[in-house]
């Protein structure tokens, strides 16, 4: 069912509160100001059951108060933290929403305090089915304000008809292709497909829809720890793949939701794979893409020197033609690109851990996304004795690709009339695909042109 195109579209960034245990008010007015210049209206702040994440959220609320951007907030429950095996445990939401509700950044949506969460199909709040659970839960929270619920439930779409309580669904899983497995077929791996949203739409009949997006997921805990160690085939320039789909199905899709600004929780597990659903809130999963800061559990072997705000840059770009309905001009030639570290294949020196689950399906390849303000060349290439790539492009956004290189860097240029516009040529000690890591890391190193 379409959703009416008069309807103002909203772009917001999913934001852990439990990475930011050292933050103050200057650091969210900076996350803040930050995250408004590239198009982002709002955080959804992932709150869990731990006392102190108050503390955070009411500092991020007066930060967002005196920002120069009009940017709002809103409250996402995770349920993977937060009890809600009895009617008691709904005091913890209660509070936050009577804490914040009437806040003058409090983001409504339909005239109504907009919540999320993430999970919380297993939270009943003592009542027999989940429709009964909410709807307990949803009169508590309108005891203090009018509210509209965006859950995600990792339910079957065909029993939304029967949750009166939810006022929309927000996809978490839509924009990775959790899906694929060593017994997809090679096609399928290499071009994956993102198409899971159109049964959330079809059985929400006209709800509020929230798609997410996401640019990647890696994550490396061993048994020790939390025990995550996979990750999702992200290739095939995925993070724009998906945002073209989301700006092509636009007049379907209310709210997109950017996974992640800093981290967020573990996605539950998928039924064909056996690994357990442990809670962590880090930057460990590999799909920040604002800047490296706050707190970090355990995950610096994977994220320390692997900036990804170079994606933030790219998504102001896509951020403002969902939200306008066109594509905006192509005025300044840019470079983005991405690659691991080492090729799939490597052997990491010492590496308890092991290789990421599903590493097979991942391709040995540097992505770029260029934008060219007219006709030029594109060149690439990965140090000397290696010819490159060369492109002869017209001006708009090009999608390109070059192997990775053992021990060699990477270098690319937009020349037009014989001079170099633009270019992204990252240093050797910033970037260079390595022969025999020390530990094995799946994330991406992400770079763009000055």
């Amino acid at each position: 069912m379409s959703h009416s195109l008069e309807k103002r579209k909203l772009f917001v960034a999913h934001f852990m509160v439990g990475n930011t245990i050292p933050y103050t008010v200057d650091d969210w007015r900076e996350d803040i100001e930050l995250a408004g210049a590239h198009g982002i209206d709002a955080f959804a702040l992932n709150v869990g059951s731990e006392p102190w994440q108050r503390g955070c959220v009411s500092k991020c609320f007066a930060a967002a108060l005196c920002s120069t951007q009009p940017f709002k907030l809103f409250l996402s429950f995770d349920m993977s933290s937060i009890h809600g095996s009895s009617r008691e445990h709904v005091h913890i939401l209660r509070e936050y929403i009577a804490a914040f509700a009437d806040h003058p950044c409090q983001l409504r949506y339909e005239g109504k305090v907009l919540a999320s969460t993430f999970s919380g199909q297993d939270s009943l709040f003592g009542h027999t089915t989940l429709q009964e659970g909410w709807q307990y839960v949803k009169s508590v929270l309108e005891s203090v304000a009018p509210i509209h619920l965006v859950p995600s439930f990792f339910i079957d779409p065909r029993r939304y008809p029967t949750i009166g309580a939810m006022d929309g669904y927000f996809n978490w899983n839509g924009g990775w292709p959790i899906h694929l497995t060593l017994e997809s077929p090679r096609k399928d791996v290499e071009h994956p497909k993102l198409d899971t949203d159109r049964h959330h739409i079809h059985h929400l009949e006209g709800r509020t829809f929230m798609a997410a997006v996401s640019p990647w997921f890696f994550t490396h805990y061993g048994p020790d720890s939390w025990n995550k160690n996979w990750v999702y085939p992200c290739d095939d320039w995925l993070y724009v793949r998906r945002w073209e789909q989301l700006v092509a199905m636009r007049d379907q899709v209310d709210i997109v939701q950017l996974i992640s600004w800093n981290g967020a929780s573990l996605s539950p597990t998928p039924a064909h794979l056996e690994w357990p659903f442990t809670r962590g809130s880090d930057y460990g999963e590999s799909h920040y893409v604002g800047p490296i800061k706050g707190a970090q559990p355990n995950s610096l072997a994977w994220v320390d020197g692997f900036p990804h705000t170079a994606w933030l840059d790219l998504t102001r770009y896509y951020a403002r033609a969902f939200k306008e309905g066109a594509y905006p001009q192509i005025e300044h030639d840019k470079i983005y690109l991405w690659a691991r570290p080492h090729l799939k294949n490597a052997e990491a020196v010492d590496d308890p851990v092991g290789r990421p689950d599903r590493w097979q399906l991942v391709e040995d390849t540097i992505w770029l996304v260029v934008f060219t303000a007219g006709p030029a060349e594109v060149r690439i290439s990965t140090g000397d004795n290696d010819p490159g790539q060369v492109w002869t492009v017209g001006r708009g956004v090009h999608k390109l690709s070059h192997p990775m290189m053992p021990g060699r860097g990477v270098a690319a240029q937009v020349i037009r009339e014989g001079l170099v516009v633009a270019q992204c040529a990252p240093s050797t000690d910033e970037f260079v695909v390595q022969e025999r890591p020390q530990k094995y890391n799946f994330n991406a190193f992400v770079a763009m042109s000055a």
